[in-house]
């Protein structure tokens, strides 16, 4: 089945397993995949050291309005915010020197070879402006 015809879950998914890999090249360690924290959910957690990176995978359609990095709106981003909160909260215990980092990885399915984007701290993982979420 092509990209292009490809159902939305599924090209997910193939964006994951490319982001996983390229995480998995780097020597990080695949922790979680569609990780769930109570309502929130990461699409990738992945280790290396103390460092434990939650991966918003983003997949857009060629032609599509709004490209992978700008569909990430003020909602998405407070959301994956707790979602790191929420994910430090249970590492300290078995991890007390963890730290927690926000990337975005932006896949095109459609290019050939296929191309990835990745922005390591994409955002910070904790929203200091005085906004709720």
């Amino acid at each position: 089945m092509t990209p292009a015809r490809r159902p939305p879950a599924r090209t997910g998914r193939a964006a994951e397993r490319v982001a996983a890999d390229y995480y998995a090249a780097r020597g990080f360690r695949l922790l979680a995949t569609n990780a769930r924290f109570g309502p929130l959910e990461a699409d990738l957690v992945v280790k290396k050291g103390d460092l434990v990176a939650l991966v918003e995978v983003r997949a857009r359609r060629p032609g599509a309005l709004v490209g992978a990095f700008a569909s990430l709106g003020a909602v998405k981003r407070r959301r994956l915010r707790r979602a790191a909160a929420a994910l430090w909260a249970r590492l300290r215990g078995p991890l007390p020197r963890a730290r927690v980092r926000i990337d975005v990885a932006a896949v095109d399915l459609w290019s050939r070879p296929v191309s990835l984007r990745v922005v390591e701290g994409a955002f910070p993982a904790r929203d200091d402006s005085g906004a709720r979420g």
